[in-house]
């Protein structure tokens, strides 16, 4: 189940004062010890500090009332906060694999034992956060939680790394390592993008199968067609459906009948907020979803 909104807050809340701490221990350690895979890091931990400050300005915004100017509020603000986060995640790590390529090319020396301790404080700060995000399936905390999965599987590749340095002492180990996790980020920074954008640009929801939703509102007695269907996310947990609907009812209290049958049966699909338009005779040859029987006489 999906955590309310203020949940949502305090968790964030929690999860960024951590993350700000162990940001300056990893920074820190990183100089001391020369490793520039605690340094990048230490950098993605910069990027999960604005992902999290971010997240929970997008949350107070979204909590804010509609208005006659803003008529649906600031529910997309999460969406906008999830793709900023994504972009700046592909730009932390287009930074990261910059910096390996100048490590490889001019090895360092690291001192293991200093990088992989720190190191380790850092994973245990990001399984903290990561336990705290983890519930939510709103795309806005979903993105910020992927911030600190990266951060968390960094952790592991700086630990590894350390352990490999001190036993063969090839310090090349530093920065291949930071480049597999710049490429690992880019990855589910990607596939967050692309989710926020079939939002942003209102595609029908990935886990709704907009033919088997129109067939449904179909099979209603009293609907003879369905046109103008329009099916969308407001947001990663808002589900909206606008649709004009062709019914041979006349009687209003009969419409109201057919109509609330419709809302029951897309509350299946999740699609909680619809609004349906129904009309006469005259706009039947207009339907894109027709009943077989108008299939066969078009035919």
């Amino acid at each position: 189940m999906e955590p309310p909104p203020r949940d949502n807050a305090h968790s964030l809340k929690i999860a960024l004062v951590i993350t700000v701490l162990f940001l300056l221990v990893e920074l820190a350690g990183g100089i001391v010890s020369g490793s520039l895979a605690l340094v990048s890091d230490a950098g993605h931990m910069f990027s999960d500090v604005l992902s999290l400050i971010l997240s929970l300005a997008a949350i107070s915004l979204a909590a804010q009332l509609p208005t006659k100017e803003r008529t649906y509020g600031f529910k997309r603000a999460e969406i906008f906060a999830a793709f900023a986060n994504s972009l700046l995640l592909i730009g932390a790590s287009a930074g990261i694999l910059f910096e390996s390529y100048h490590r490889a090319v001019n090895p360092a020396p690291v001192q293991s034992g200093i990088m992989g301790i720190v190191a380790l404080a850092g994973l245990a700060a990001n399984v903290s956060v990561a336990f705290l995000l983890h519930r939510s399936h709103n795309l806005n905390v979903r993105s910020a939680f992927l911030h600190v999965i990266g951060d968390a599987v960094s952790s592991v590749a700086v630990i590894a790394a350390a352990v490999w340095i001190a036993l063969t002492g090839q310090v090349i180990a530093d920065p291949i390592l930071s480049a597999i996790i710049a490429i690992l980020i880019v990855y589910s920074a990607g596939n967050l993008l692309r989710e926020t954008i079939v939002i942003l640009l209102q595609f029908t929801p990935k886990d709704v199968d907009f033919d088997t939703v129109v067939s449904d509102m179909m099979s209603v007695e009293g609907v003879s067609g369905v046109h103008h269907v329009h099916l969308w996310s407001l947001s990663s947990d808002i589900y909206v459906l606008d649709a004009h609907v062709y019914s041979c009812e006349r009687e209003t209290e009969k419409i109201e009948l057919v109509k609330r049958e419709i809302k029951k049966r897309l509350e299946k699909y999740n699609i909680n907020h619809s609004t349906l338009e129904f009309e006469c005779e005259e706009c039947r040859n207009c339907t894109i979803v027709e009943t077989p029987e108008e299939k066969s006489k078009r035919a």
